[in-house]
Formats: C-alpha cells, sequence, structure tokens
C-alpha cells in the first residue's frame, strides 16, 4: 500500500511553470488571471488564498473582483463581460453562486478562451470531443495528473467514478476513458454501489458523502482517489473513502486533505498558462 500525496505532484507542476513563465516574462508577456468572487463565502475565500499563493510560486499574476452577495443578474453579466474584454489571460469564477442568480447563463457568459476552470459548454464540448484547445475542470484534472504522475496503469483498466457532476464526476470519467480505461460511472441512485466498485482497479470518489467508501467496498491493491471534502461531526475535514479501514487494502490511497485538493492550484496555474500561450499564438504543448 502507498499513500500518494498531492504536494511532490503540485510541486512539479510548479516547477515546470515557474520556468515557463520566466521565458515569457523575458519577452514582455506576464500571465494575469482574474477571481471573480461573489459574497464572502469561507470555502471560496480559503481557496481564493490557495490560488494567490499558487499564481505568486508560478509567476502568474492576478486581479480580483469582488462582488456582493445581493448583486443582481445584470449587474453581475456586466462584470463578468468586463472581465472577458480585459487584458487577463484566464478568469476563475467561484461556483456555487447565490440563488438570484442564473448559472446555467452565466456559465455561457464566460469567455471559452478564457475559461480555465471549464466551466463554459464549449470547453465542455472540446472536452467530449477530445479539442485540448479546450480547457477541463481543475479537480478532475488534478485527479489525472496524479495518476500520471504517480505512474498508475489505465490502460484496459477497470475504473468507477462515484460522482456524476459537471465540475468531476463526469468530465474525469471521459479523461480516464480517454486514457484507455474502461469507466463506470455511480451515483446515489446506483443500486449494489459496493459490488460495482469492489471490482474496480481504480476508484475517484467524488460523491460528497463523507468515508462512504469501506474497506468491503474495494478490490485488493486498488488505486483510490478520494475528491470528497466533508466536515464531520467534530468538525474535522474527511474524504469520501473511510482511510483508516481502506488504507491496508488499497494499493494507492489519497488522503483528505492533501491528496487530490492540493494539486488543484498548480493545474489552475497551468490552465492560466495554456491560454496566456494560445492568446499569444505560442503553440507549445505543456
Amino acid at each position: 500500500m502507498a499513500v500518494i500525496k498531492g504536494k511532490p505532484v503540485a510541486d512539479s507542476i510548479t516547477a515546470a511553470i515557474r520556468e515557463k513563465t520566466e521565458e515569457l516574462k523575458n519577452n514582455g508577456i506576464v500571465p494575469l488571471l482574474t477571481i471573480v468572487r461573489v459574497g464572502e463565502r469561507g470555502d471560496d475565500i480559503a481557496y481564493e488564498r490557495a490560488a494567490l499563493k499558487r499564481m505568486e510560486m508560478c509567476g502568474i499574476a492576478v486581479s480580483k473582483v469582488e462582488l456582493p452577495a445581493d448583486i443582481t443578474q445584470a449587474d453581475f453579466e456586466k462584470e463578468l463581460v468586463a472581465a472577458n474584454e480585459s487584458d487577463c489571460d484566464g478568469i476563475l469564477l467561484f461556483m456555487p453562486l447565490p440563488d438570484q442568480l442564473d448559472e446555467s447563463r452565466i456559465r455561457k457568459t464566460i469567455s471559452p478562451e478564457k475559461d480555465v476552470d471549464g466551466v463554459n459548454p464549449v470547453n465542455s464540448a472540446k472536452l467530449y470531443e477530445g479539442d485540448k484547445t479546450g480547457f477541463v475542470p481543475c479537480t478532475a484534472q488534478a485527479v489525472i495528473e496524479m495518476i500520471e504522475h504517480y505512474g498508475i496503469e489505465t490502460e484496459g483498466k477497470k475504473a468507477v467514478v462515484l460522482g456524476r457532476s459537471l465540475v468531476i464526476g463526469r468530465p474525469v470519467s471521459i479523461m480516464l476513458t480517454d486514457k484507455n480505461a474502461t469507466v463506470t460511472v455511480c451515483h446515489s441512485r446506483t443500486k449494489e454501489i459496493e459490488n460495482v466498485t469492489a471490482a474496480a482497479d481504480i476508484v475517484v470518489a467524488a460523491m460528497g458523502r463523507s468515508k462512504i467508501v469501506k474497506a468491503d467496498w474495494i478490490k485488493k491493491g486498488a488505486a483510490l482517489f478520494d475528491v470528497g471534502i466533508n466536515v464531520d461531526e467534530d468538525g474535522n475535514m474527511t474524504g469520501d473513502i473511510d482511510f483508516e479501514s481502506c488504507e491496508q487494502k488499497a494499493g494507492y490511497i489519497t488522503p483528505v486533505p492533501a491528496g487530490v485538493g492540493g494539486v488543484t492550484t498548480s493545474v489552475l496555474a497551468k490552465q492560466v498558462l495554456k491560454a496566456c500561450m494560445l492568446r499569444h499564438g505560442i503553440q507549445e504543448v505543456l
């Protein structure tokens, strides 16, 4: 069994980005991310803080647009259009948004070329088609970055994704399929879900249910990626996988915290760099 943490992956990505941003700066180009936050949600502020730190480490500039929680749809769209038309390379929009805002409409308003967290339907379609000029949700890509960093085999393997959200479940299932895994997507209505996961070589847990995956749900030697962020009755952060019961049975397992979540901001930085390079006509694979 190996506990695989996010920090080595994030550090590796950060070092590569830093090297490239230094090259760009020598040519007068400084990648710029605009963060758009509505209200003062604690989780948004925590992620913003982490993103600011990562961008600084990567040599990426940041501007912030802070909007009141009671902002109207019309006023919000004006701010988002202004961000689209600004000189930034990428836009990070924190979701979920307050109830008075139409998220579906807003997803379509953000510029696909600056949509570095992959929320616009154009980028969803590019993922579906295998078009590498698009942007994918950062957390979903973080799972793939960990798989690749630790050399976990996907070719011909059975993978189960627990969760079908647009942010993680659906995109990561497509990404795993692209890596030649045979993928099954499970959700809250899946019957005998534990029997499905018990046959999997790879499990990505993203249902938002604390410690739902127990040792009897998994195959011995399976690779487990926990994307769940939950809080237990004692106020401790937990994942969707019961780490204590699964640790000895799994071949690989990510902890919560310090697992997949720790890679997300480095993926965000990587996608800001990609957007910057595309905007300046620099054709290079990152």
